[in-house]
C-alpha cells in the first residue's frame, strides 16, 4: 500500500511538474516571441501604424475618382463605407466567433487539433481567426518551409492578441478587407468590388459579396473570370455559411444560390477610364526632377528653359522632389495613398471626350478617308514629293520601339527592313472598336497616320481651374498629348492678341481702316505682303470689328504696321504666352507654335476683366489620413485694362455673330453671349477654335500627326470646320446640365462708366457664306517660308 501511495505521489508530482514546466515553457516561449528575441516582431508603433501600400487617388472637383497611381491597386475604405453584406459574408465564412474572442479562438484550435490533425479531415477548415489572418497579411511574407511557417503561426497568435488590444473589432475588419489581395491588380475590397462587379463597397449585393469573400481562400484558384462554375459553387458555400450564421434566411439562400454568376469585369488600366491624358500629364508633372542641362539633348534648349521656369515657379511641378514626409523621406505617389484633388469636373470631362469622339468619328474622319482614298501618298497631302514621303516614313520607322530594339540587338539594316515588311498579328484602333488583323509594321505606321488627332482644354477664366482636358482621340493608341504637351502653329487665333495692342492704345472696334494690302520692308531688303484668299470688300473702309470677324489679313497687317513686331510680341507674352516667338511681321498671322494650355489661359484674360490667371490643375493634396500637406492657388496679374478686355470681348463676339464662327448660331443654335476665334495655319495643317463665354474658356485644336497630313482644300481644312464643331457639341451638353452653374443667361460684365457705342456701321454686312454654312477663310494665307 505504501508502495502504491508512493508511486501515486511520484506520478502526481511528475504530472504537475510537467504541467507547470509546460506552462513555464509556454510563458517563456511566448515572452521570447513577444520581445522579438526569436525573430521579427512588430513594435508598438508598427502595430499602431502598419505599413500598407495604398494607391494614390486622383479625384475630380465633384469628388469622382478619375484614376489611381499604384504599385498595388489598393484604396482605403472606412468601416462606414462597407456594406453589411461584405462584413457578414466575411465573418460567417472566416471567423464566425470573431466578435467573441480576443484574437485567438480556442474552439477553432480544438477543432483543428481533433478533426484536421487527428482525424485528418482536411475539409474541417483552419483555426486562424480574422485577426490572425490580418497579422499574417501585415507582417509575414510566405514562409519557405514548414518549420518557419509553424514559427510564424505562433508569432501570429502574439500579434493577433496585440492587435486586439490596439484596435476595435470594426477597425480590424476594415484593416483586413483593405489589406486582402485578389488578382488582376485588385488589392483590397474597394478595388475588388470595382474590378469584378463595377460596384462600390457600400452598394454591393449579397451574392456579389459572397463571390469576393469566397475568393479570399485562394484568389488564383477561385478566379471568377477563368473558372465561373467553380466560383459559383464557392459562392454558394459562402451563402450557406451566411445562412447558418443567420445573416440571411433559408428563402434568401435558396433564391441567391440559384442565380447565375454575373460579373461586370474590368481590369484597372491607366490607359483607360476618364481623363487618361490628364492623369498622365499630372503624373509627369508631380514626378518631374530638377532640370539639369546635361539631361537634355542639344535641340531641347527651349524645353530646358520651360522646365527650369516651371521648377522655380510652379509648386506642383516636381512636387514629390520638393516635399518631404515628416520623417524626411520623399513621398511615393505609388504607395503612400495620397489623395490629389484636381480641378477637373468629371461631367465636363465626359462632355469634352464625347465631343471630340463624336466630331472626329462621325464627321471629320470619314471625310478625310474619302479625300485620301486611292492616293499613292496618303494620308499626306498630294503636294509632297516622293523623296519627302519616304523621308517621313523612314523617320517614323526609326522612332518606333521595334526599330530601337532591333538596333540594340545588333541587327543589320536589311534584317530590320525585312521585319518591317513582314506581316504580324496586331490589334489596331478603329472608331468602331479595336480590330484584330494581320499587318506589316510599315503598314501599321501608315494606318495610324491616317487618323486625325485633336486636343481640347477648358478653363474657368476667373479661377484658372482646368475643368476638362482631352489630349487626343484615344490614349491607348495615340499617347501624344496635344492638350498640355504638344504645340502647333496657331494661325489666326493669334490675331486677337494683335488687336489687343490696338485696343490698349486707344483704338475701338468701330474704327475704320482701309481694306488694302500692307507691305512690310524686311531687314534683308526684301518686302513681304500678306494676301487674302478672297477679295471681300477689297479697297473699302471697314471696321476693325469686321476685320477680325472675317479674319482678314489686310486689317491684321494694318494693325501690326501701326506698331511693330516687338510691341506685338510683348503684348502676347503679357497675356500669358510663354512660348518663344520671332518678332517679325508674319507674327501677326500666327507663325509660332503655342500650346492649348497657354492659349486657353491667355484668352481667359479677356473674360476675366484683363486679369491673367495662370491655369492650375490641382487644388490640394492630402496624405492617407486626410491631412492637407499641400494646397495650390493660381497666380494672378493684371495684364490689360478692364476696358481693353471688354473691347476684345466685343470683337470676339463679332466673330461669332457675323464672321468665321457664325455657324455656332446658324448650325448649332447657340444664341447666348459667346466670343470666339477660328484659326487655320499654313496649308491648313492645323485647325483651331478658341471659344469664350462669361464663365468658361475653351480651346480646341485638330490636325494630323505630321504637318503634311491635312485636307487638301480649305473648306474642310479650316478651323471653323475642323475644331469649332467640337466646341459647339461640348457647350450644348454644358448648357443642358443645370448642376454646373454655366447657363445661357450668363453675361459679360461691362466696366463701370463704360459708355462707348460698339454698334459699328458695317455690322449689318454679314460674312459671305457658302451654301453649307462654311466660310471662305482668309486665315494665314501668303506667309513667306522665310518666317518658318
Amino acid at each position: 500500500m505504501n508502495s502504491d501511495t508512493s508511486t501515486y505521489k511520484k506520478s502526481l508530482r511528475w504530472f504537475w511538474g510537467i504541467f507547470f514546466a509546460g506552462i513555464a515553457f509556454a510563458f517563456i516561449f511566448f515572452f521570447l516571441i513577444s520581445s522579438g528575441l526569436m525573430g521579427f516582431m512588430p513594435s508598438f508603433e508598427e502595430l499602431e501604424n502598419p505599413k500598407t501600400n495604398l494607391a494614390t487617388e486622383v479625384l475630380s472637383s465633384d469628388h469622382e475618382l478619375l484614376g489611381t497611381y499604384y504599385k498595388e491597386n489598393r484604396s482605403f475604405v472606412d468601416y462606414e463605407e462597407l456594406s453589411p453584406n461584405i462584413v457578414n459574408a466575411l465573418v460567417a465564412t472566416e471567423d464566425v466567433r470573431f466578435r467573441d474572442h480576443s484574437g485567438i479562438d480556442p474552439r477553432g484550435l480544438a477543432r483543428v487539433a481533433f478533426r484536421t490533425v487527428l482525424m485528418r479531415d482536411q475539409s474541417s477548415g483552419g483555426g486562424s481567426t480574422i485577426t490572425q489572418q490580418l497579422a499574417k497579411l501585415l507582417f509575414h511574407d510566405p514562409s519557405p518551409n514548414i518549420f518557419q511557417r509553424v514559427m510564424q503561426k505562433f508569432k501570429e497568435w502574439v500579434i493577433a492578441v496585440k492587435l486586439e488590444r490596439s484596435y476595435t473589432k470594426k477597425e480590424i475588419l476594415t484593416m483586413y478587407l483593405n489589406k486582402a489581395e485578389f488578382i488582376y491588380d485588385a488589392y483590397g475590397i474597394k478595388s475588388a468590388a470595382k474590378t469584378f462587379f463595377n460596384a462600390t463597397t457600400d452598394s454591393i449585393k449579397v451574392e456579389e459579396a459572397a463571390v469576393i469573400i469566397g475568393m479570399l481562400q485562394n484568389p488564383s484558384y477561385y478566379n471568377p473570370v477563368r473558372r465561373p462554375e467553380l466560383v459559383q459553387g464557392r459562392r454558394n458555400v459562402v451563402l450557406n455559411q451566411m445562412r447558418k450564421a443567420k445573416f440571411i434566411s433559408q428563402e434568401q439562400y435558396d433564391s441567391l444560390s440559384s442565380l447565375p454568376l454575373e460579373l461586370h469585369f474590368k481590369r484597372a488600366d491607366h490607359k483607360e477610364g476618364p481623363a487618361p491624358y490628364f492623369r498622365e500629364y499630372l503624373r509627369m508633372t508631380l514626378s518631374a526632377s530638377e532640370p539639369l542641362r546635361k539631361n537634355y539633348a542639344s535641340w531641347q534648349q527651349q524645353k530646358f528653359i520651360e522646365d527650369s521656369i516651371a521648377w522655380r515657379n510652379d509648386p506642383l511641378y516636381g512636387w514629390i522632389n520638393k516635399n518631404l514626409r515628416p520623417d524626411g523621406t520623399k513621398y511615393d505617389i505609388y504607395r503612400d495613398g495620397l489623395k490629389i484633388y484636381t480641378t477637373i469636373d468629371s461631367r465636363m470631362q465626359t462632355f469634352a471626350e464625347n465631343a471630340v469622339k463624336t466630331h472626329l468619328s462621325e464627321d471629320l474622319q470619314p471625310k478625310f478617308f474619302r479625300e485620301k482614298k486611292g492616293r499613292s501618298r496618303a494620308p499626306f497631302t498630294n503636294k509632297i514629293s516622293k523623296d519627302q514621303y519616304e523621308s517621313i516614313i523612314n523617320r517614323a520607322i526609326r522612332n518606333t520601339e521595334r526599330y530601337r530594339d532591333l538596333r540594340a540587338q545588333g541587327k543589320s539594316q536589311d534584317s530590320i527592313d525585312l521585319v518591317f515588311k513582314t506581316k504580324y498579328p496586331m490589334t489596331v484602333f478603329s472608331w468602331e472598336g479595336e480590330k484584330d488583323t494581320l499587318m506589316t509594321p510599315i503598314d501599321s505606321i501608315l494606318y495610324y497616320k491616317h487618323f486625325l488627332r485633336a486636343g481640347m482644354l477648358s478653363i474657368d477664366p476667373h479661377t484658372g481651374h482646368v475643368k476638362a482636358y482631352v489630349g487626343g482621340p484615344n490614349y491607348k493608341h495615340f499617347m501624344y498629348d496635344m492638350a498640355g504637351v504638344g504645340k502647333r502653329q496657331v494661325g489666326s487665333t493669334i490675331k486677337p492678341f494683335v488687336y489687343t495692342l490696338a485696343m490698349q492704345e486707344g483704338h475701338t472696334p468701330c474704327d475704320l481702316v482701309p481694306n488694302i494690302a500692307q507691305t512690310f520692308y524686311l531687314p534683308t531688303g526684301k518686302t513681304w505682303t500678306p494676301r487674302n484668299s478672297g477679295n471681300k470688300r477689297a479697297g473699302e473702309m471697314v471696321s476693325l470689328k469686321w476685320g477680325l470677324a472675317n479674319s482678314n489679313n489686310n486689317i491684321t497687317a494694318w494693325v501690326m504696321k501701326q506698331y511693330n513686331p516687338e510691341a506685338v510680341a510683348s503684348t502676347i507674352h503679357e497675356l500669358g504666352i510663354n512660348s518663344p516667338m520671332d518678332p517679325v511681321p508674319a507674327l501677326c498671322l500666327g507663325t509660332p507654335d503655342f500650346g492649348l494650355m497657354e492659349m486657353a489661359g491667355s484668352y481667359s484674360t479677356f473674360a476675366n476683366k484683363g486679369v491673367h490667371t495662370e491655369p492650375i490643375i490641382v487644388t490640394r493634396i492630402e496624405d492617407r489620413y486626410g491631412n492637407v500637406i499641400s494646397d495650390f492657388h493660381p497666380t494672378k496679374r493684371e495684364s490689360i485694362s478692364e476696358e481693353t478686355a471688354y473691347l476684345m470681348l466685343n470683337l470676339l463676339q463679332g466673330v461669332v455673330n457675323q464672321g468665321t464662327a457664325v455657324r455656332l448660331r446658324s448650325k448649332y443654335q447657340l444664341y447666348n453671349q459667346i466670343g470666339g476665334k477660328t484659326g487655320t495655319s499654313q496649308n491648313h495643317s492645323d485647325g483651331w477654335f478658341m471659344g469664350v463665354t462669361p464663365n468658361l474658356v475653351t480651346g480646341v485644336w485638330v490636325g494630323g500627326e505630321d504637318r503634311d497630313i491635312h485636307f487638301d482644300n480649305i473648306t474642310l481644312g479650316q478651323g471653323a470646320n475642323m475644331a469649332l464643331p467640337i466646341f459647339a457639341l461640348y457647350m450644348q451638353e454644358i448648357y443642358k446640365n443645370n448642376e454646373l452653374g454655366i447657363t445661357t443667361e450668363d453675361l459679360f460684365e461691362k466696366p463701370l462708366n463704360f459708355n462707348l457705342d460698339l454698334n459699328c456701321i458695317d455690322e449689318h454686312i454679314s460674312a459671305d457664306r457658302n451654301v453649307d454654312g462654311s466660310e471662305d477663310s482668309d486665315e494665314s494665307v501668303g506667309i513667306s517660308n522665310e518666317f518658318f
